[in-house]
């Protein structure tokens, strides 16, 4: 039996029944990973078993402290591990997930504005904003079809010579899933004089990532990626790079941790990891990483990418016969290869926010649409003028966003099954023929609501709330 075959009873609330908007329930299909994945049960177990013994880590004397210092360790040997990373030069630094790995290296480089960082046009925000606050950015454009355009990125290395400090490229867009060919990238940029980030968020998931040894020329300087994309959401990511580099300069972050001494006027700063990790830790967060890291390699990664790849051909195949149905990217099957369990698409003249609604109100199917965090990548994929783009941006600015471009993304996991393709595809055939039953008004959100919704969230779960609490704000959008 293939080890990806009983995976889906691996995941917690694979089963889980939610309301329909007839009344009736269904079992929910998660389509939405890309954004963020259900918990493996092997990270749940490991947790539930690891909280009893739960305690604050590094300096208590008792047992509980003793024993959660030594978890919280392991977990970045494990993290490290997981994508090759050497024990003696590399760190595992935890944080909350990769915006703030990215952020965190995008101090800790130190860069000046008169360097280049060069990006792709193909990065999510989180990949690209921070490097705009230290350095000059240079976005290397997109083929067409939304592949790299490799031959750009050869001539602005050129161009841009020893200023080039850093190349900053996502392993696989979160949009259109086309994985990147980042070791090639690595050695053209180490030939430069340059050193190389990869935002792992959406390629660990799916595919074996290995940093390679430091004297290849082909290897990773700095690997960033989040536990809540890979089957771990307990809310840590982690960053990983040569100790040397943080060893050079005091944290960005300084307070509880950081520090071996401190008098009233002089401090000596901890070593690697501590220094670049203030405050108390996210010990549970860092134990579940590990947990599903090492489920994952458990699973075998290449296992994963076979798996993954036949829900995209079969995908590819099927979403072609939905009548008015446009795939972005890669729409050839022969061709899934080439990238990880991402679909995007547009149903005919039916906006992406309408028919990610109905997919969720009736069809009990979670996806996203929208820009995806990426919205020069999507305005690119979406062949629009840039007098199309700039409408929409100011009346963004003025709070509407009920004409925001965008499309409809389909994201698989490792558990996600054929059946779960067709039930998608199915449900996309009744959107194409105007069959569903709901009457839609749109919001300034852009969102779309039934006119008759009533979302019963409290029979389902519901977060204790005392009388005396003030209403909250309404939902926000959010997710990439």
């Amino acid at each position: 039996m293939s080890p990806t075959a009983t995976l889906r009873t691996r995941i917690v609330g694979h089963d889980r029944l939610v309301p329909l908007l007839d009344g009736t329930e269904a079992p929910y299909l998660n389509l939405d990973n890309a954004a963020s994945t259900p918990a493996l049960r092997d990270v749940m177990d490991a947790v539930e078993r690891f909280l009893p013994w739960y305690s604050s880590v590094h300096r208590g004397t008792g047992f509980k402290s003793r024993l959660s210092t030594e978890a919280y360790d392991r977990a970045h040997r494990v993290v490290g591990g997981f994508v090759g990373a050497d024990p003696d030069r590399h760190a595992v630094v935890f944080g909350k997930n990769t915006t703030e790995a990215v952020n965190k290296l995008s101090y800790r480089l130190g860069l000046d504005p008169e360097q280049v960082v060069i990006s792709t046009q193909l990065e999510h925000h989180s990949n690209d904003l921070p490097w705009r606050r230290c350095a000059r950015v240079v976005h290397v454009r997109a083929l067409p079809d939304g592949r790299l355009d490799e031959a750009d990125f050869d001539r602005q290395l050129a161009r841009h010579g020893a200023q080039v400090a850093l190349v900053a490229v996502a392993g696989a867009s979160n949009v259109s899933g086309f994985v990147q060919p980042i070791h090639r990238l690595a050695r053209k940029a180490h030939a430069a004089g340059a050193r190389i980030l990869v935002d792992a968020a959406q390629l660990a998931p799916h595919r074996r990532v290995d940093m390679l040894a430091d004297d290849h020329p082909e290897h990773l300087d700095f690997v960033v990626l989040s536990a809540h994309k890979m089957y771990a959401p307990f809310g840590t990511g982690a960053l990983i790079g040569p100790k040397a580099l943080f060893l050079e300069t005091p944290p960005e972050y300084r307070g509880g941790g950081t520090v071996d001494a401190v008098t009233l006027d002089d401090v000596i700063w901890a070593g690697m990891p501590d220094r670049e990790e203030a405050g108390s830790p996210n010990v549970i967060g860092a134990v579940a990483m590990a947990a599903a890291a090492h489920a994952l390699m458990e699973i075998g990664m290449d296992a994963v990418a076979e798996h993954e790849n036949e829900l995209v051909v079969h995908g590819l195949e099927r979403l072609a016969r939905v009548p008015g149905l446009t795939v972005y990217g890669e729409t050839d099957p022969a061709r899934a290869r080439d990238k990880v369990g991402v679909i995007p698409f547009n149903v005919g003249q039916v906006p992406h926010a309408l028919v990610g609604a109905i997919l969720g109100y009736e069809g009990g199917i979670g996806v996203r649409h929208g820009c995806f965090c990426a919205h020069p990548y999507v305005v690119h994929l979406l062949r629009l003028s840039e007098a199309d783009a700039a409408a929409w941006r100011a009346q963004v600015a003025r709070g509407d966003h009920s004409n925001m471009p965008g499309m409809v993304r389909a994201s698989f996991g490792c558990y996600n099954t054929i059946e779960d393709v067709d039930r998608l595809a199915e449900m996309l055939e009744r959107v194409a023929r105007g069959e569903y039953q709901g009457r839609y008004h749109q919001r300034t959100s852009g969102e779309y609501v039934p006119d008759d919704a009533d979302e019963r969230f409290d029979e389902y779960f519901a977060v204790p709330e005392p009388s005396w609490l003030r209403p909250g704000p309404g939902p926000r959008a959010c997710g990439g």
